[in-house]
């Protein structure tokens, strides 16, 4: 056992014996000055701690001091009705307090319980009660806050889990807090109690036993009672008045003492003022001038000096400043900082800049966490933080979106209207300022806020400014996810994945294959929209097929071939699937123009060719939009990743499938084909 935890369990032990034991006067006296020592320990580190969870224990101390208070008044008051003598320590505070008279003793001690119980006990309780509530109604707001900084990356799981238990044990700390006022407040009328018997039960003890005069056993009674008040009551209330610092204490950073002399210091020219006002007192007949001219004196120059001082600090700071930033300009390797770019960066005029700013009640930074876990789910790839900003050189409302510092798309926005569109393609017959989706490119309209019932009335899509940029980023982190994909991002999936699979990590990085051929297999998943979310079949794959080739195009169309369930879902709805197919004579030509190479495969078609294919393939995907018809492009798997390099450029929109990534019971039909 631990030298603290015998020193507790020795403390219960006495409080529970000092009940049933008379103890000697001598040795109660020891008790007493630990007990006072004990409750001005608890005053000055509530003084000086920052937060009220540097001493989380104070409910527990409020209870084992309250036990030991008590049973200090249970054994001083068996030795005073008993022997009339209780020690040194209660008889020199009653003769310190009554000199020689009881009845100014009983007044000073009846004062002491009342501020003690009335002002400080009863303040610092409904403090505790407040704070207890208002904790324990914000939890829920700060758990999201978190969830929300983890997902944005700002801090790591680590950090998270050590916030979330912060504010557990602060909602703890709260909760204990209102419950242990109690205690104090409890002990200050149990002071009134016992003082009140120890004074009637002394006068009756004395007149029975000790036959002594009513007035006489009143004066050494009254003596004894009042010096037990005050032992009790003194470390009473300092312990009170440690406790209502700490519940206090709740927009505080730093100790008490530093708090006040810099707070109150804060303002040098309002100290200057004072000492205006005071010195006016001063010149009022019948105010005391000295006292008063005295503080205007001391405020005076103390508010002169904090000013000069300030002034005197700001000005080295500045000179600081400047010197810091001559030298980061004469620096050379400052220059590297000029070389980051941002993955994600989306840009605002000032007009829309309430978006982004929650005081204004923007909720952008909300949906930026949401797009991110969004991705997460959808496509498996962690999106890296996006970076928000201001930019003046754009319009008031216009937005931009970059890519690793290359603009990728553009918008406008009107953050006091909503945008409505047609979902069925049609004309919008309602009142606005025509404009086009920006993620999509649909007709669309700006109207007021007036006009939303009546839109919704109609059956059109209404949105919101944060609604329209949001979507609009989305589309494009799904379009260029394949080159938010790096390296780091992909040691990152892996890492991840090695927390449960080790073994298949194991076996497979560096050993089979390397960590830069995985990124361009994910990034060829991403680049056709296929989720990288199942790593575990994706490097189970690649731990099959690595060993027979490392091209890393035909591993993608290995992998592909393995996860056909996730790309069946994904593309085709139901067990019908509409497709353009290829003409046997074109998957032929492209079969016989394949060429090998130590750097991979590529289709050595005549430009000629080339057109044709995608003029005829352009034919088909008209006549069927004509008719409202959604297909995709499915050919063989040898001829897949081929022909998909030879349109990529021209059409990326419809998925090219090949029959081995679709399911058993899918229904094929062919609704155009691609011939030359």
């Amino acid at each position: 056992m631990k030298f603290g935890d015998l020193a507790v369990v020795l403390l219960a032990v006495f409080v529970i014996v000092a009940m049933i034991i008379p103890l000697p006067a001598a040795f109660l006296d020891l008790i007493f000055c630990f007990n006072i020592t004990l409750s001005l320990m608890i005053l000055l580190i509530s003084m000086n701690m920052e937060k009220p969870l540097d001493f989380s224990i104070l409910p527990s101390l409020l209870l084992l001091t309250t036990l030991l208070r008590l049973s200090l008044n249970i054994s001083s008051t068996r030795l005073i009705l008993i022997n009339g003598y209780a020690g040194r320590v209660i008889e020199a505070f009653g003769n310190f307090v009554v000199r020689g008279n009881v009845i100014v003793g009983f007044i000073i001690f009846l004062i002491i319980v009342i501020v003690q119980f009335i002002v400080i006990t009863k303040g610092a309780e409904r403090v505790a009660e407040v704070a207890a509530r208002f904790t324990l109604d914000a939890m829920p707001g700060k758990q999201m806050s978190i969830d929300a900084d983890l997902n944005a990356g700002i801090i790591n799981e680590t950090e998270a889990q050590n916030r979330r238990k912060e504010i557990q044990r602060e909602a703890d700390f709260y909760g204990a807090m209102d419950g242990a006022s109690k205690f104090i407040k409890g002990d200050a009328v149990a002071g009134i109690i016992i003082t009140a018997i120890n004074l009637v039960g002394g006068i009756a003890t004395g007149m029975v036993y000790q036959n002594l005069e009513m007035a006489e056993a009143f004066d050494r009674y009254a003596l004894l009672t009042v010096g037990d008040g005050l032992v009790g009551q003194i470390p009473a209330l300092l312990i009170s008045s440690a406790t209502g610092i700490v519940v206090t204490k709740a927009a505080s950073s730093g100790n008490l003492g530093e708090d006040l002399v810099r707070q109150l210091t804060y303002y040098p020219k309002l100290l200057m003022l004072a000492a205006g006002v005071v010195a006016v007192f001063a010149l009022i007949p019948g105010l005391p001038t000295v006292p008063f001219l005295c503080i205007a004196v001391i405020l005076g120059y103390l508010g002169f000096s904090i000013q000069k001082s300030a002034e005197q600090e700001t000005q080295k700071q500045e000179e600081l400043r400047k010197e810091k930033e001559l030298d980061e300009m004469r620096r050379p390797e400052n220059i590297y900082s000029l070389l980051a770019v941002d993955p994600i960066e989306v840009e605002f005029g000032y007009n829309i800049i309430p978006l982004a700013d929650v005081n204004q009640g923007g909720d952008l930074l909300d949906r930026v966490v949401m797009i991110r876990r969004q991705c997460a789910l959808d496509l498996g790839l962690v999106v890296p933080m996006i970076r928000l900003r201001d930019n003046i050189s754009l319009k008031p409302n216009e937005y931009r979106i970059k890519i690793k510092g290359v603009e990728a798309a553009k918008g406008e926005l009107r953050i006091d209207s909503y945008m409505v569109m047609n979902p069925t393609g049609g004309p919008l017959e309602i009142e606005g300022i025509e404009t086009k989706e920006p993620a999509f490119g649909l007709a669309a309209k700006w109207i007021s806020s007036d006009k939303k019932e009546r839109a919704e009335l109609l059956g059109y899509t209404v949105v919101d400014a944060s609604s329209v940029i949001a979507t609009h980023l989305t589309e494009v982190i799904k379009s260029f996810a394949h080159e938010l994909l790096g390296r780091q991002e992909v040691k990152n999936l892996i890492d991840n994945i090695k927390e449960q699979y080790p073994s298949l990590v194991e076996e497979l990085v560096p050993k089979v294959i390397t960590l830069g051929e995985i990124q361009k297999v994910l990034s060829n998943l991403l680049k056709e929209n296929v989720p990288i979310r199942d790593m575990v079949t994706i490097l189970e794959a690649l731990g099959d097929y690595a060993v027979l080739t490392k091209d890393t195009d035909m591993l993608t169309e290995y992998v592909r071939q393995r996860l056909k369930r996730v790309i069946t879902h994904r593309f085709i709805n139901g067990k019908r699937a509409q497709v353009i197919t290829l003409d046997k004579k074109l998957e032929e030509i492209i079969m016989n123009s394949i060429q090998h190479t130590e750097q991979g495969s590529y289709v050595a078609l005549e430009p000629s060719i080339i057109q044709k294919i995608r003029i005829s393939l352009s034919k088909n995907i008209q006549e069927l939009n004509s008719k409202g018809i959604s297909a995709l492009i499915l050919t063989s798997p040898m001829v897949r990743m081929y022909f998909k390099k030879i349109v990529e450029d021209y059409i990326s929109f419809i998925p090219i499938l090949s029959y081995n990534e679709l399911e058993p019971g899918i229904e094929v039909k062919s609704v155009g084909t691609v011939m030359i």
